[in-house]
């Protein structure tokens, strides 16, 4: 069974380490937040000017003027900081975020990214995602494997318009944890109930599996 969005943000979180700085995308990886492991300290960064974002607000703590780069309302940390954009991106192109989960129209094998354009459609625009990629060496992609037609997103070559070339290494779908190597999806972790020839069939990229792939649990 395919992974949830919470469920995805779930396995991300996994991959915290104590006194992270860490970027959230818009979308999934927004979730995150709310699933930083009790005791852990981590300072979520955004683009517009926030070091230090907690988790989404209940009804009684939103603030209209507390938001993240995908406007949505948000909490503060003890400790946050608030500064302007500018210096925000001189954070993030400065190699200070440990690291950055994104969402994805596509990635491909040689480790592309396309994220910020489908053509004829009208999406938010590229925001601060050229220079997260650029500015940072540890980035996970969360995405949905296949689109709603069934047509793979993990790519030998992506398509669409590129955010960034040669920068990603890490892929967790609703169906699998993935790392790009050598030209190749390396399948990590499967999904709970979700087969090795399901993944095969809506990956379109080579896919190289181990003879170690686990299944995750939650």
């Amino acid at each position: 069974m395919a992974l949830t969005r919470e469920q995805m943000a779930q396995r991300v979180a996994r991959e915290l380490k104590d006194g992270y700085y860490v970027n959230l995308g818009i979308g999934i990886p927004t979730l995150v937040a709310n699933y930083v492991p009790e005791g852990m300290q981590v300072m979520l960064q955004s683009e517009n000017g926030l070091l230090g974002m907690g988790a989404f607000p209940t009804e009684d703590e939103v603030d209209a003027d507390m938001i993240n780069a995908g406007k949505q309302t948000v909490t503060a940390v003890k400790g946050a900081s608030i500064f302007s954009s500018a210096e925000s991106f001189a954070m993030i192109r400065g190699g200070h975020v440990d690291l950055t989960v994104l969402g994805a129209f596509e990635v491909d094998v040689q480790g592309n990214i396309a994220s910020w354009m489908v053509p004829g459609k009208l999406v938010k625009g590229m925001g601060g995602a050229m220079d997260l990629v650029a500015g940072a060496e540890n980035i996970i992609v969360t995405m949905t494997h296949a689109s709603k037609d069934g047509e793979s997103k993990l790519l030998e070559s992506c398509s669409l318009p590129l955010t960034g070339a040669g920068c990603i290494r890490k892929v967790l779908t609703d169906l699998a944890y993935l790392e790009i190597e050598n030209g190749a999806f390396i399948l990590r972790e499967t999904a709970p109930g979700v087969s090795i020839a399901e993944i095969a069939e809506k990956t379109a990229g080579r896919l190289i599996v181990p003879d170690d792939v686990v299944e995750m649990t939650f």
